[in-house]
């Protein structure tokens, strides 16, 4: 029975010992990213683990879609993944790649892009939002967009007026950029930017739910009306004083923080990067991540995020789950020293028998010994 339970303790260090090796990474692994969840940078570096991990082929793949699509931008950006990573390209792919990127770097592909971006006020690329910005900086696109969405207003029609505030803001920011000589500049592009987003469908829903209500709160709605209706884009002067009248600059600090943030964003990873930011950001605060995300991985983060999606940005779900891989480890490194402790009590436990019954048959073989000299000498 004693060597039994001896055998049964063993035998629990064994399989606990076994557990915890399976166990332990997995719980090395969650503990990492719960830690790092407020980290946006090292918590896609470690979900870039996981994921490169199960496909060692992803980044190519991902190149050639991003060829197909022709978008050079994110294929060039995989590629400085996969450089950083020092993940192996075949040389044709790397050709390839630098061709596209060069392609849509030509004189000639920028000049019809800024065009395109002046003259429709939609952005998808650098030529396009330098076109956007230029013109919205000369106040032509924004006084189209408020001529436009406040005539919807006035006449009752839908209206978007995520686009009629974010209109608003950005002429009353524009005038703060001529005042500063160009100090608010980087607002100016940010609101562009998510302006563009919106008009082309690629502002999350979050936090297009977010800006409009913002937008909403920065605008004197009976005076913009009042202003739209009698504005128009042949009396620039007159429609911006009028418009900036019913703007509320007080209640724009959320809106100038937002297109902060975006602009920080476009440095690092140009207007697509911000664009794709825009499109998964479900508030201010992932757009914030955003930002600190791409000052870490700079091009790279177009690719991170279009492996990780908002997941990139911070812990979405998983959490439980994560939770548990940790309660794991700690219930089987509990079990494993429960039974060490249990293995040393009972082995130590029968040492103690061993020699306490050797001091018995001691005892014993020397009180045989005296009676037996005893006999003798009676």
């Amino acid at each position: 029975m004693k060597w039994l339970r001896i055998t049964t303790a063993l035998t629990g260090i064994a399989a606990c010992g076994f557990m915890l090796a399976q166990v332990a990474p997995h719980a090395r692994e969650a503990g990492a990213i719960l830690a790092a969840q407020d980290d946006p940078a090292a918590l896609s570096e470690l979900k870039l683990d996981q994921v490169l991990r199960q496909n060692d082929r992803l980044v190519q793949d991902n190149i050639e879609a991003a060829l197909a699509a022709d978008d050079a931008d994110l294929a060039d950006s995989f590629v400085a993944l996969a450089r950083d990573r020092n993940l192996a390209l075949p040389d044709d792919l790397l050709s390839r790649v630098s061709d596209a990127v060069k392609a849509q770097g030509s004189t000639s592909h920028f000049a019809k892009r800024f065009a395109t971006g002046l003259v429709t006020g939609n952005a998808d690329d650098v030529a396009s939002l330098s076109g956007t910005v230029a013109g919205d900086l000369f106040v032509i696109g924004d006084i189209r967009d408020v001529v436009r969405e406040g005539k919807h207003l006035a006449m009752g029609e839908d209206t978007d007026r995520l686009v009629l505030g974010l209109a608003a803001a950005g002429l009353a920011v524009t005038a703060a950029t001529y005042v500063s000589v160009g100090g608010a500049a980087p607002v100016r592009a940010g609101l562009t930017l998510v302006k563009d987003a919106r008009k082309v469908g690629r502002l999350g829903e979050g936090l297009a739910v977010w800006a409009g209500r913002s937008a909403r709160e920065v605008v004197d709605t009976p005076a913009l009306r009042n202003a739209v209706v009698s504005g128009s884009v042949l009396r620039p002067g007159e429609t911006v004083s009028a418009i900036k009248a019913a703007f509320r600059a007080e209640k724009a600090g959320a809106l100038v923080r937002l297109g902060k943030d975006v602009t920080r964003v476009a440095e690092k990873t140009g207007t697509r990067g911000a664009m794709d930011t825009l499109r998964i950001a479900e508030g201010p605060k992932d757009v914030a991540r955003a930002a600190r995300l791409a000052e870490a991985q700079g091009s790279k983060t177009r690719a991170v995020m279009k492996l990780l999606g908002r997941g990139a940005l911070l812990l979405i779900g998983g959490a439980f789950n994560l939770a548990l891989w940790l309660l794991s480890a700690a219930l089987t490194l509990f079990g494993l020293l429960s039974s060490i402790k249990a293995t040393t009590e009972r082995l130590t436990q029968a040492w103690c028998d061993r020699k306490r019954a050797r001091r018995l048959r001691r005892a014993q073989i020397a009180a045989e010994a005296a009676l037996a000299n005893a006999a003798v000498t009676a």
